[in-house]
């Protein structure tokens, strides 16, 4: 009785253990930022890279550029690296805070607050990702770049696309945990069948050796007649 109760705790944790694995797999997304802000809101531009292979050390600096409406250049509004933050552009001047990852040199997250949002904060803004990954031998440098089209309105609208992403969210976290169980009921099935057969095989040794040693009394038995 005992040895079945420890052989369904093993089958319960090592199920746990591979669905816990199965979970785990692609952590990391890079989902759009939103591209409608209020005016006289705070509004998040996001602005995410995910590093391909975490076990890799590396570091990052941002820097955030901003195009208006109807002009031809780009201008550096704000940069971040480790010695912090720096707003470059007046037009942005206590008006922009830190969004992205935190103690931490290697940044994976440079979305940027923007506080008080105007009309003219409608524009194209692009960041970009300095990355250096350290390898054994080398370090390797790298750029990412990512765009965001902001547009300021007076009142907030919700659009068709907000609600198909967010159908679509609810749709794949319900086909995540779907996947999940299943799984989770293939591990277990698995595991128990692989316990269920080592029994089996338990069992037959067992009776194999009673049988031997049944013989060997009985030969014994004979021999003393």
């Amino acid at each position: 009785m005992a040895s079945s109760k420890l052989l369904f705790f093993i089958v319960l944790l090592l199920t746990l253990l591979c669905s816990m694995v199965a979970y785990s797999r692609g952590a990391c997304a890079e989902p759009d930022s939103d591209t409608e802000a209020v005016a006289g809101k705070g509004f998040k531009l996001g602005c995410l890279s995910c590093k391909r292979r975490s076990e890799v050390e590396g570091s990052a600096t941002v820097e955030w550029y901003f195009r208006g409406k109807g002009e031809a250049d780009f201008v550096r509004i704000y940069t971040y690296s480790e010695e912090g933050p720096n707003i470059e552009s007046d037009n942005f001047m206590d008006r922009v805070d830190w969004n992205g990852s935190k103690r931490s040199h290697d940044i994976q997250d440079a979305s940027i607050y923007l506080l008080n949002v105007t009309f003219n904060d409608s524009g194209t803004y692009q960041c970009f990702f300095n990355r250096i990954l350290f390898y054994a031998n080398y370090e390797y440098s790298t750029v990412v770049s990512k765009v965001v089209h902001l547009t300021v309105v007076a009142k907030a609208t919700r659009g068709t696309a907000s609600i198909v992403s967010e159908v679509m969210m609810y749709v794949s976290i319900i086909g995540l945990q779907v996947w999940l169980l299943i799984e989770m009921i293939y591990c277990y099935r698995k595991i128990s069948a692989a316990g269920e057969e080592a029994l089996r095989e338990a069992a037959n040794a067992e009776y194999l050796a009673i049988a031997s040693e049944s013989k060997d009394n009985c030969a014994g038995v004979q021999v003393g007649e």
